[in-house]
């Protein structure tokens, strides 16, 4: 299994918090996550790259919040009752970063251990493998993990950031 940079070596198993978004299962590790809160309509940024959705007021900051089925080439999360933004922290060599991902549900809190976790396939996921650490296997299902550093890159952050600050 191709090692994942941003998450230390675990001894039992990890917690993940599964999450859907066009139509797939994610799950990113609970420690990650900040908050969950109800979606709420974002102030798009002009000139911010096609997965940027724009930014929402998390009391009193502006937080990027990002689309991963656009990020992954699918339709764009269309808002339902359930959907809501994953505040999550996104790590680069310039630090952490607060960042906002758009689930179309949240679902639960899964205990992986490291026999539950395979390397991400080489094809077949509709995900670019480069931003998944594993697939978590959780009775029958399968849960992409999320390599959210990868998948919430640095360069994407930057102009985000700089778009933000200069309107």
């Amino acid at each position: 299994m191709r090692e994942a940079t941003a998450e230390p070596a675990a001894s039992g198993p990890v917690q993940h918090l599964s999450f859907s978004v066009a139509g797939s299962t994610f799950g990113v590790p609970v420690l990650r996550v900040k908050e969950i809160v109800q979606y709420e309509s974002e102030t798009r940024i002009p000139g911010a790259p096609a997965s940027v959705r724009g930014v929402i007021n998390l009391r009193g900051a502006a937080v990027p919040v990002v689309d991963l089925g656009v990020k992954f080439g699918r339709a764009e999360v269309e808002p339902t009752s359930r959907t809501c933004v994953l505040v999550v922290e996104s790590r680069a060599e310039d630090g952490p970063c607060v960042l906002g991902v758009i689930a179309d549900c949240v679902h639960e809190v899964v205990d992986l251990s490291e026999a539950d976790v395979e390397p991400p396939p080489q094809f077949g996921v509709g995900v670019e493998t480069e931003y998944l650490h594993g697939v978590g296997k959780v009775g029958k299902e399968f849960v992409l993990l999320l390599d959210l550093d990868a998948a919430l890159s640095h360069l994407e952050r930057a102009r985000v950031s700089e778009l933000a600050t200069a309107g």
